[in-house]
């Protein structure tokens, strides 16, 4: 294909789990990808660009190589990120703004980046990997489910503003999936005892519910049909969990919704 026909297209996070099983959707349905990470390393087909979200520079630099060699960015896929397990009190100031470097400001520079290119195409599609924690309650990881809320509420925001100029921001949900996310979950930094019991309930919930997830290629499989509908939806749930998940939070009740969701999370009873 030649540099004009063929689509570009950008995956951040792209060195393991849903980043690389999207690198590979991508490039099946058409796609020149190019697949980011911290320290990459070659994968294949895919080329791997290093690039750090959280800095200005590594950023530009990244989105200045792929427009050199293709001349056009049709999709960016912001995925990369990482949580903390512990309860909100427990992270420092400090712990929590470096995650939402990496989860929201990271985010927000590449959209930044490529904003300025897809403008100039009158076309272009981000599609941003939240996760169902930014429609639910999130406890023992409250700061990560803060940040995939603020995703949410930056996401459709900025989809009214550029949709004038051709380009869409759509959101994709998954649930937990089967990836090294949760056993490269970073511990809280002031640990306290008042939270062990419950801290154990979500250990076991976290256990339980792993056995059931998703594979990664399930939630690559959705980021490839939000990036190539011709009218997307502002979100996609990726797997049945979340679906089930996101509907559960819309028409189930406030109190009913609370008491089930404690349950299943082994929380304590309320004093």
């Amino acid at each position: 294909m030649s540099q004009t026909s063929t689509k570009t297209a950008i995956v951040t996070g792209a060195s393991s789990g849903i980043g690389l099983e999207t690198t590979k959707a991508l490039r099946a349905a058409g796609y020149r990808v190019y697949g980011t990470s911290r320290k990459p390393a070659a994968s294949g087909a895919i080329t791997m660009l290093a690039c750090d979200v959280t800095d200005d520079a590594s950023v530009a630099a990244m989105i200045e190589t792929v427009f050199g060699e293709t001349g056009r960015i049709d999709l960016l896929v912001n995925n990369a990120g990482f949580g903390i397990s512990g309860a909100a009190e427990e992270s420092s100031i400090g712990q929590a703004q470096s995650m939402f470097d990496v989860n929201l400001f990271g985010l927000i520079r590449t959209t930044r980046a490529v904003l300025p290119i897809m403008r100039s195409q009158r076309s272009g599609r981000i599609v941003n990997i939240s996760s169902v924690m930014g429609l639910i309650p999130a406890p023992f990881m409250a700061l990560y489910g803060a940040s995939k809320h603020a995703v949410e509420g930056y996401s459709e925001s900025l989809d009214h503003e550029v949709r004038g100029q051709g380009i869409r921001i759509v959101l994709v949900e998954p649930a937990f999936t089967r990836t090294s996310f949760d056993q490269n979950l970073v511990q809280p930094d002031v640990p306290l005892d008042i939270y062990a019991a419950d801290r154990t309930g979500r250990d076991r919930f976290l256990g339980e519910v792993m056995k059931s997830a998703d594979a990664p290629e399930v939630v690559a499989k959705v980021v490839v049909t939000a990036a190539t509908a011709a009218t997307p939806r502002r979100r996609y749930t990726a797997g049945s969990k979340a679906r089930k998940v996101s509907l559960l939070r819309r028409f189930v009740p406030v109190g009913a919704f609370d008491k089930s969701f404690r349950k299943e999370m082994h929380l304590s009873k309320i004093a």
